[in-house]
């Protein structure tokens, strides 16, 4: 069986809510992702961030769970940096009701194919997460989660077929992605918490 790993990205984060300390929320955030990876069966999980993001990371990983220094915050900088692994995913640490299913989803095409994406639900700038068979195909171009698009990575493949789209997820990067959070969906309980006030 493939050797895989799943990756948070502690990212930049745009957008806070109203009232509630910045730190506080990319903290939220970032644990409630990390708590759902560690959730995930047959396969390992980490964290990455950049220098500055260490303590972030540190604060929230799980004991056992790895954690990747990054010069860049980019889903290729992390993907770079795995070494001992047959399949890498890298996933936003800003998506706090991300469905493990999702996940599955992004890694399950790599048994076929190069390189996998997921899209952003809203049809904006920037991915869900990235996927590859490791070591990174050489043609991969720098994958930022918060810009690229998913046509750039096709148009730099030798074939377009050579990248998969997967299922879109929503990240909480503005007001409309915060008032499509479920309540009856378990999990986020961190971010949950956070926005009731008892945190």
């Amino acid at each position: 069986m493939a050797r895989r790993v799943v990756v948070a990205l502690l990212g930049p984060v745009a957008w806070t809510p109203p009232g509630i300390d910045p730190a506080a929320w990319r903290a939220a955030l970032a644990e409630d992702v990390v708590d759902l990876l560690a959730t995930l069966q047959e396969v390992e999980t980490a964290i990455a961030a950049v220098p500055a993001d260490r303590a972030l990371a540190e604060s929230v990983v799980w004991p056992g769970m790895a954690v990747y220094e990054v010069p860049a915050a980019t889903g290729t900088a992390v993907l770079g940096a795995l070494t001992g692994y047959d399949q890498g995913a890298v996933v936003a640490a800003d998506a706090p009701d991300l469905p493990g299913l999702t996940i599955g989803k992004l890694l399950r095409p790599l048994t076929t194919r190069p390189v996998a994406l997921a899209p952003v639900e809203d049809a904006g700038p920037g991915l869900l997460g990235v996927a590859s068979r490791l070591p990174v195909p050489e043609w991969l171009p720098e994958v930022d989660l918060d810009a690229t698009h998913a046509a750039e990575v096709r148009r730099a493949a030798p074939r377009p077929g050579d990248v998969a789209v997967t299922a879109a997820w929503r990240r909480l990067r503005g007001p409309a992605d915060l008032a499509a959070l479920d309540p009856a969906v378990e999990g986020w309980e961190t971010t949950r918490a956070l926005l009731s006030g008892h945190r």
